[in-house]
């Protein structure tokens, strides 16, 4: 009988987001593969170090420990290496007792069509191409953040995962955020303001925290053992349509941060996030000096001329 992935907590992960291969990514960059794979394998018994990603899917796997989530969440390695290459990695699995058994290792190639196949709820990665095709196929995906936070504590342990996310263009639509970088603040705030009754369209992520928010369900308040937070530069007026939003979704959300402007960098740590979601580098950059943060590229839209279908998320 084959293994179903049908109500798991799919995440794929690349190499790069879970361990640090800087190093390696510096010879890949500047030598080529030839010497990135020449390299791995001459320090194939060298243990890799935990990289931004390794704190947030030790804690998720973590979760098929608790009574009654046994097998609920599937962590798979999803990476551009080549099966010879991949051996290293596979060695730092084991070293922290990863319980991560299935991979994707495509010599290079895209990794997008196998991110439906594998039926993935959310997809981190450092390669910018593979994130951008998952958003384009309507799949929860960062590009994580790989120039801030640099020390990975693999000893420490997460009792509640805390989950941060921006709201426009992350769990919403990004058509609110156009009206405001087209037209300003006053255009944004009166369109919020005339169409708070208005549910707004799903975005990227909308359908990971829907997930999240089942997983939560059989747990009271802070027994939960996630958390999560929307932190958004968003204020009255344009809070009420947020609000209405998540209550037509019947989503829970823990936290909220209506922040008017205000940097996002202290509300994110001190809520203690083990990742967060944004659009914009402004908000990612100063957020992974003290947090995990990813970056949520646009979604590709149609030229203006063809019929845009309608984010399904």
């Amino acid at each position: 009988m084959a293994y179903d992935l049908e109500n798991k907590l799919v995440v794929g992960v690349s190499s790069r987001a879970l361990f640090d291969l800087t190093y390696e990514n510096r010879i890949y960059e500047s030598e080529g593969v030839e010497a990135y794979c020449r390299y791995q394998l001459e320090h194939e018994d060298e243990l890799l170090k935990p990289g931004p990603g390794f704190p947030l899917i030790r804690a998720l796997l973590n979760l098929n420990n608790l009574p009654g989530k046994e097998g609920s969440v599937e962590v798979i390695i999803m990476s551009r290496n080549s099966p010879d290459s991949s051996l290293r990695v596979f060695k730092a699995i084991e070293h922290y007792g990863l319980n991560i058994t299935r991979a994707v290792l495509a010599s290079g190639a895209s990794l997008a069509p196998y991110l439906t196949a594998f039926k993935t709820d959310l997809f981190l990665s450092a390669y910018e191409d593979d994130v951008q095709r998952a958003i384009d196929s309507n799949i929860a995906a960062g590009i994580i953040c790989m120039d801030g936070l640099q020390t990975y504590d693999c000893n420490r342990q997460i009792r509640q995962i805390r989950i941060a996310f921006d709201g426009d263009a992350v769990l919403f639509s990004d058509e609110s955020e156009r009206i405001y970088q087209e037209h300003g603040l006053e255009a944004f705030e009166e369109n919020e303001r005339r169409n708070a009754n208005h549910p707004l369209k799903a975005g990227p992520f909308a359908k990971f925290l829907k997930t999240l928010s089942n997983l939560q369900k059989d747990f009271p308040g802070e027994e939960a053992p996630i958390r999560t937070a929307l932190v958004t530069t968003r204020c009255a007026p344009a809070h009420e349509r947020v609000i209405r939003t998540l209550r037509a979704w019947n989503v829970r959300i823990d936290e909220v941060f209506f922040l008017g402007g205000i940097c996002k960098k202290d509300v994110l740590q001190a809520f203690g996030a083990h990742i967060f979601f944004d659009d914009q580098t402004v908000h990612t950059k100063p957020a992974s000096e003290v947090v995990p943060a990813a970056r949520v590229p646009y979604k590709n839209r149609e030229p203006e001329s063809m019929s845009v279908k309608e984010d399904s998320s």
